[in-house]
């Protein structure tokens, strides 16, 4: 091939754009190739039901994004991004028709519970949102010797337990207790396991409280075109409809940046890299994946709790012990009778979602990893329980198994939405074993997927730190 480059990024999901950007950025010339026929890997909308209903296909709601600390250094608004902020960022219902509610006032949240648990509250989070930024910079970084060690070791001691121990030791309000579960269950880990699960439901609710649950205004492939544009203002070109089977089919390029699985860089890298390389990244574990529902419908879903009408994002799944059930059995090769059930109703917030006076509603729950089990009606069994009459409101459905999601987007093994099971050994050694995470053995091959520090999430900071890697080997040539 002709064609040259400083840099070429394979995978244009929000990691492989944030490292063509952030390469870019520093005068290097980029190419982004995507197999798919449009860019944004996890970051794409379409209209999967009825013309005019555009659904998220598989992110929707962002508190990574606009608390990222690389994303929000970039123009995004001048190229089409705008952050819409629900109401209320999260509303959780129970059987009885009340709900709790993550507010943006820890105050205000705490004020839902018991005199004890609105105590413990106030106490858990009021001093890690103080140094939110300090702790979330850290956080969102390889492991590494923290810059800001007072702030981690206090983040640290309270996400160190698991969030059955810690709901239940810091709180004896129920409520307080399903607020945290359903966070943690974001981990698609059981609720029992140290560190990453209270990490993660942790670092959600701060998230909350400190800027917010936003959705992205026309939905998340605008944060993608955003971010392309930007790109392309930089001189970076993305080239679409492409597949690359190894690296033979790639241009001349200094750095090759992957954001792709760890199988598919051991793949198409192929003797690029060596034998006990390759099989490290083989050895990568995936977790469960997700079933989910796109629904176009008539009207708002028919809450019982009115704060639900009023959140942009809703946890069904009744108390931390249901939460921890359905977690559990996920892991375990077992469909769920009471799946934990995650929506959005961005079209309440985002009147360019649906037609006019219908909306447009997002679910999903966790299932055995490759399940192709339709798993429709539990889902709706559990909406119903919370939102009766939800089903009169339908005007169509649309369903994608694992299997589905794994065949639009390849990095999505199992159905794995998150870049493989973040567990504490995972969670610390992701995609092996390294000091320099997002470097290979090949001096100029990179990984930047969320299969890398610091994992899932539309925060682009895999890809950020990818870059950073990759400057090492540009500055040298």
């Amino acid at each position: 091939m002709s064609e040259s480059y400083d840099a070429v990024v394979i995978g244009s999901g929000p990691n492989g754009l944030a490292a063509a950007v952030a390469l870019a950025r520093e005068g290097c010339s980029v190419l982004v190739i995507e197999g798919h026929g449009e860019p944004g890997g996890g970051t794409r909308t379409a209209e999967l039901t009825l013309p005019g209903f555009r659904h998220d296909v598989c992110s929707a709601i962002h508190p990574m994004g606009v608390a990222s600390p690389f994303l929000k250094t970039l123009p995004l608004s001048e190229f089409g991004l705008e952050w819409i902020h629900p109401e209320l960022p999260l509303a959780h219902p129970f059987d009885d028709g009340t709900e709790v509610v993550l507010h943006r006032s820890i105050e205000e949240t705490a004020s839902q519970f018991d005199v004890s648990s609105a105590r413990a509250y106030r106490r858990l989070f009021s001093p890690l949102l103080r140094c939110f930024e300090e702790t979330l910079g850290d956080l969102l970084a390889p492991p590494r010797f923290p810059g800001h060690p007072l702030a981690m070791i206090q983040f640290g001691l309270r996400a160190l337990p698991s969030t059955l121990e810690s709901a239940r030791a810091w709180f004896s309000d129920e409520k307080a207790r399903a607020l945290l579960a359903g966070n943690a269950a974001h981990s698609v880990l059981p609720l029992d396991r140290m560190l990453a699960t209270n990490a993660i439901g942790l670092m959600l609710m701060l998230a909350g409280h400190a800027c917010g649950w936003p959705v992205a205004r026309g939905g998340s492939q605008r944060i993608t075109d955003a971010l392309a544009a930007y790109l392309v203002s930089l001189g970076g070109r993305v080239e679409t409809g492409r597949f690359v089977g190894t690296m033979d089919e790639l241009p001349r390029a200094k750095v090759y940046l992957f954001d792709t699985s760890p199988a598919a860089l051991a793949r198409i890298a192929g003797e690029r890299l060596p034998p006990a390389y390759r099989r490290r990244l083989l050895n990568y574990r995936h977790g469960p994946g997700i079933f989910k529902i796109d629904y176009a419908l008539s009207e708002p879903v028919p809450w019982l709790s009115r704060a639900c009408r009023r959140a942009g994002t809703v946890h069904v799944g009744g108390g931390i012990d249901e939460i921890a059930i359905s977690e559990r059995e996920a892991n375990r090769g077992i469909h769920a009778e009471k799946p934990f059930v995650l929506t959005a109703q961005q079209s309440l917030f985002d009147d360019t979602r649906a037609p006019g006076g219908k909306h447009t509603f997002w679910a999903y729950c966790h299932v055995p990893s490759g399940s192709t089990v339709d798993r429709t009606e539990a889902i709706e069994h559990q909406i119903e329980r919370f939102a009766p009459g939800f089903r009169d409101c339908i005007l169509a459905r649309h369903t994608m198994n694992c299997v589905d999601y794994e065949r639009y987007n390849p990095n999505l093994i199992g159905g794995d939405i998150v870049g493989g099971v973040a567990d504490w050994r995972q969670l610390l050694t992701r995609p092996v074993v390294s000091l320099n995470p997002h470097a290979t053995p090949a001096e100029d091959i990179f990984i930047c997927s969320a299969s890398t520090p610091p994992g899932g999430g539309v925060h682009g900071m895999c890809g950020y730190w990818a870059a950073q890697e990759a400057m090492g080997t540009l500055s040298k040539s």
